[in-house]
C-alpha cells in the first residue's frame, strides 16, 4: 500500500496529517507514505522527524486584499500552482500511490487535484467547523471527506461522501503519562504549566505569559514551558524586560516552538493556549485543564466557538484576546492552580469530551476506500 499525504502551512495542517500517517503505518506496517509538503515550510522539518519521506513543492497562498502589491503576490500564487500541478503530477508518476490523502492547507491544493487527474483516490479530512478553501474547492472530487465537526458539512461541496471521524489524535498524546513525561523533562513535583500561542507564534498571548514566567524565574513556584512561536524571537528580551533571565532560571523551559508536544502536555497541570481544532482535541484527549484564549483573526470566529464548547462543559476557562493582560492570565491560573478540585473537575470533563477513536475510524475509511479502489 502507498500512500502520499498533503498538508502544511501551520501545526494545524501537519499534525493531523502526520496522526494519519503514524496510525496508519502502525496498522499496516508494510505500507509506504511520503508526505508532499511545501519547500521551506515547517513540514519540511517536523515530517523527517516524525520519519516520514519529505518531498517539497513551491506553492504560497491568496492574499485576500486588492492592493497592487496584494495583486502582484496573486498573479505570483496562480503561476506557482500551475507549475506545482505539473510537479506534483511527476512526484505521483514516481511514487505511484494508491491513495493521496490531504489535511488542508494550499499545499494540499495541486496534490490532490493532480492525483484526481491521474485516476488516484483522494480523500480530505477537515479539523475545523469552517472549512479551509483547499478542501472546500476538492470536496466534491474526493472519495471521502472526513470531518471532524458535523457542521462543516453545510459549507462543503453538495454531493460529498461525509464521514464525521473527529480529529486524529497522535497516539503519543493518547498514551503519554504525567509521570514518565515529568521524569524524562527533569520536572520536579512543583506546578508545571504550559503554553504556547501556536507554530507562528501569538504576540498577545506571548506578552501576557512574559509576567507570570518573569513571576516564576523569581519566586519559582511553577515550572513553566513556553513556546513564543516562529515570529517571537523577541521574547526573552521582553521577560528579562521584566527582571528575569530565562537563560539562569532552571525550571523555565522557554523555546521556538515545541518539537515533544506529547511529552510536554502530559507533564503539564494547566495549559495556556489558542482553541485551534487539533489542540482542543489532544487536550481532551489528556484530559488536560486549560485556559483558552481564542485567536480573533480566523474565518467565522471559530475558535471561539471552539473555546466555549469546553468552558460550557466545564472544562476549561477563556479570555477573549481583547480583554487579556498578563495580570488577568496569572490570577485565572493561580486560580486553578491553587484549587485540586477545580483542577481534577476540569480535567475529568476534558476528558469525556474526548474523541479517542478518531485514528480507528479514519483508518476504516482510508481502508474502504483503497479497498473498493482494488476491486
Amino acid at each position: 500500500m502507498r500512500v502520499i499525504f498533503a498538508g502544511g502551512g501551520t501545526a494545524g495542517h501537519i499534525n493531523p496529517a502526520l496522526a494519519i500517517a503514524g496510525y496508519l503505518k502502525q496498522q499496516q506496517p508494510d505500507a509506504e507514505i511520503l508526505y508532499v509538503g511545501n519547500k521551506g515550510g515547517m513540514e519540511e522539518r517536523l515530517v523527517p522527524k516524525a520519519g516520514f519521506e519529505f518531498k517539497g513543492i513551491h506553492v504560497s497562498g491568496f492574499a485576500r486584499s486588492f492592493k497592487p502589491k496584494a495583486i502582484a503576490h496573486n498573479f505570483k500564487t496562480v503561476s506557482q500552482a500551475v507549475t506545482a500541478v505539473s510537479v506534483c503530477k511527476k512526484i505521483i508518476d514516481d511514487f505511484k500511490p494508491d491513495l493521496c490523502i490531504g489535511t488542508g492547507g494550499y499545499v494540499s491544493g495541486p496534490v490532490l487535484k493532480a492525483a484526481n487527474e491521474r485516476g488516484i483516490p483522494i480523500l480530505i479530512h477537515e479539523q475545523n467547523a469552517f472549512p479551509g478553501v483547499a478542501n472546500k474547492m476538492l470536496s466534491q472530487k474526493a472519495d471521502a471527506v472526513m470531518l471532524a465537526i458535523a457542521d462543516a458539512q453545510k459549507y462543503m461541496k453538495e454531493g460529498c461522501k461525509f464521514h464525521v471521524t473527529g480529529n486524529p489524535v497522535r497516539t503519543e498524546i493518547i498514551t503519554a503519562d504525567k509521570e514518565t513525561a515529568r521524569r524524562e523533562l527533569g520536572l520536579d513535583e512543583r506546578p508545571v504549566v504550559l503554553s504556547f500561542g501556536g507554530s507562528l507564534g501569538a504576540q498577545r498571548v506571548n506578552e501576557a505569559c512574559a509576567d507570570i514566567i518573569a513571576r516564576s524565574g523569581k519566586d519559582k513556584r511553577y515550572q513553566h514551558i513556553h513556546a513564543y512561536g516562529q515570529y517571537g524571537h523577541w521574547f526573552p528580551d521582553l521577560v528579562k524586560e521584566k527582571g528575569t533571565d530565562i537563560t539562569q532560571c532552571d525550571n523555565l523551559d522557554i523555546r521556538e516552538y515545541i518539537d515533544n508536544m506529547p511529552t510536554c502536555l502530559a507533564a503539564a497541570d494547566v495549559v495556556v493556549c489558542r482553541a485551534g481544532a487539533i489542540t482542543i482535541s489532544e487536550i481532551q484527549a489528556q484530559g488536560k485543564p486549560a485556559v483558552f484564549i481564542p485567536s480573533p483573526n480566523v474565518a467565522e470566529n471559530h475558535q471561539y466557538h471552539n473555546a466555549m464548547a469546553l468552558v460550557n462543559k466545564q472544562a476549561g476557562e477563556m479570555i477573549e484576546e481583547s480583554e487579556l493582560t498578563g495580570e488577568l492570565l496569572t490570577e485565572k491560573i493561580d486560580k486553578i492552580v491553587s484549587d485540586p478540585k477545580r483542577l481534577a473537575e476540569y480535567s475529568a470533563n476534558a476528558r469525556k469530551m474526548a474523541i479517542i477513536d478518531a485514528n480507528e475510524r479514519i483508518y476504516q475509511i482510508v481502508m474502504d476506500v483503497y479497498n473498493n479502489s482494488k476491486k
